[in-house]
């Protein structure tokens, strides 16, 4: 397994030298233009990043969640990942963050452990996919991939709490 990445590069090389591509200028231009994407969203990612900022510590997360808090009941999840839940969908390392609290304060095997981790891989950073896709592709009418992704997530995150409850109750 140590070898999996000198395997890689030297097949990926030896393609390349294979078709007489100029690895290095193809290297170069790839990363121009991942610098072009990176520039060109990082407005709209540093705006997405703030509020996720503003939410956790203005209180507002704290105040979702009580509002939610009659729905997540009836559903039994637990309140604890609520925020981990809010947040992912906004922010992948804030979410990280999140994830990791949980879990020193849970551990790994507790019903929060396992629903915050089965949540972070069946869930996505919907609102950072949609910022880096709609700028690439120039897509202008997004309300309908909001609406879908936001029920995406929370599919995700019911089903995150049906599998723990199922496999490991």
């Amino acid at each position: 397994m140590d070898l999996i990445i000198p395997i890689l590069l030297f097949v990926i090389l030896s393609f390349a030298i294979a078709r007489r591509v100029k690895v290095y200028n193809e290297f170069l231009i790839g990363a121009e233009e991942g610098m072009k994407t990176v520039i060109g969203i990082f407005p709209t990612m540093l705006g997405i990043l703030t509020a996720a900022a503003m939410l956790q510590r203005s209180g507002a997360m704290n105040f979702f969640i009580s509002i939610l808090s009659p729905i997540t009941d009836l559903l039994h999840i637990p309140s604890d990942v609520m925020p981990l839940a809010l947040l992912r969908p906004v922010s992948g390392s804030g979410s990280l963050g999140i994830l990791s609290d949980i879990l020193t304060r849970f551990g790994a095997d507790s019903v929060e452990g396992r629903i915050a981790c089965v949540m972070m891989g069946s869930t996505e950073t919907t609102f950072y996919t949609m910022c880096v896709y709609f700028k690439n592709t120039r897509v202008k009418n997004t309300g309908m991939t909001l609406i879908c992704a936001i029920l995406g997530d929370i599919a995700g995150l019911l089903a995150s709490v049906a599998a723990v409850r199922i496999f490991f109750n």
